[in-house]
């Protein structure tokens, strides 16, 4: 496989969502701010490479690349980004990086892992970040490489506020069910669908409800999944067998695959809604607009921006940063067009929740959150 080109920035596409500090475990220091704004040691170079899922996927590719555009244009360097078109590419991407003298490289998701890890260790003078994954294949609850920070999101606490917002849209519809379905089946796919799962379960609860799910069984870990993240006639048959169960609201978690699950929602010709992950797909993707109910967001772009920063001081700090309800790491999007069609009262009921979960007297938990 040919080794994806390097691209040099040009121009810079402004990072949406929230503003946060990079809080949590290891909260990273800001770089040092001159008259002209942020200023890097001499000599530093950030660099990204993608998953498969390439810089155009709506989701957590693009939300990165638009922090790492950010964080540069404002630190007065340039940064090389490569796009890997599959896993064939994740090795030789980290060497090309390697060799064009990157003091910083960021890795977009899990399925880099492994690579980065090696090419980590290789490479003990060059600082690493990895987003979705802890870098921790020996399992001994750090990093396998010392000079690797993970950037991950305890995404469960914002997807059961997506949940028991889809519950209560089905359920003024008088359909009463809802569904999911993923790309690959890891951690940081099935901890959106623990959450969503969860979350619908939490509305019943308080509202006497009996909105039924499809498309995943927290207790068993098992559902369904399409083998990847490509948006391919196998993603779109997976969606349109969670459609088929009557749902009228379903979330696909894993990038383009959303592309999928719309194409299946028009050829229904049903009045089914669907949810956004990671970015505001609303705004990522206004194709998609009138059928997307809300996003449940990981604010990664915003994570890669303050590890850019805070790395281009000189001193990395390497301790896992983790997005949460509290730090504003996740969270969820505006309903946008559909806010106004909510059932009364859906959007104090949901920051009631999000201020349990944030104080604790709300316990949202995943067995794939990140440790």
């Amino acid at each position: 496989m040919t080794i994806s080109s390097a691209r040099k920035l040009a121009g810079v596409t402004a990072a949406a969502g929230l503003v946060l500090a990079l809080a949590g475990c290891g909260q990273a220091p800001a770089a040092n701010p001159t008259e002209g704004g942020k200023t890097a040691v001499a000599g530093f170079k950030p660099c990204i490479v993608s998953d498969d899922g390439g810089w155009n996927d709506r989701s957590f590719n693009q939300s990165a690349k638009e922090g790492i555009d950010k964080a540069a244009k404002e630190l007065g360097v340039k940064s090389i980004d490569v796009e890997s078109d599959s896993a064939s590419d994740f090795a030789p991407n980290l060497e090309s990086l390697v060799s064009q003298n990157c003091t910083l490289i960021i890795s977009v998701g899990f399925k880099l892992s492994a690579d980065t890890i090696k090419s980590a260790l290789a490479n003990p003078d060059i600082n690493y970040a990895i987003i979705d994954d802890g870098a921790d294949a020996n399992g001994d609850g750090k990093p396998d490489a010392p000079n690797i920070k993970p950037i991950l999101f305890n995404t469960v606490e914002a997807a059961y506020l997506g949940g028991y917002a889809a519950a209560a849209w089905s359920d003024q519809s008088k359909v009463d069910k809802v569904g999911t379905f993923g790309g690959l089946q890891i951690p940081s796919v099935a901890i959106f669908m623990d959450g969503f799962i969860e979350g619908v379960q939490k509305y019943n609860e308080d509202n006497s409800a009996s909105v039924k799910t499809f498309g995943w069984d927290v207790a068993t870990q098992k559902g369904s999944f399409t083998g990847g993240f490509q948006a391919n006639d196998t993603a779109k048959q997976t969606a349109k067998g969670i459609l088929d169960q009557g749902v009228d609201v379903i979330l696909p978690v894993g990038g383009p695959i959303y592309q999928s699950a719309a194409a299946a929602i028009k050829d229904s010709g049903k009045d089914t809604v669907m949810l956004g992950v990671d970015s505001d797909l609303a705004v990522a993707d206004p194709s998609v607009a009138d059928v997307t109910l809300v996003s449940i967001m990981k604010q990664i772009n915003q994570a890669v921006y303050d590890t850019v920063s805070s790395a281009a001081t000189g001193k990395m700090d390497f301790s896992p940063y983790i997005g949460t309800l509290e730090n504003g790491g996740v969270g969820l999007s505006s309903f946008h067009d559909f806010e106004s069609k909510l059932p009364s009262g859906l959007t104090d009921k949901l920051d009631e929740l999000k201020q349990q979960i944030i104080s604790g007297d709300l316990k949202v938990t995943s067995t794939n959150s990140p440790k």
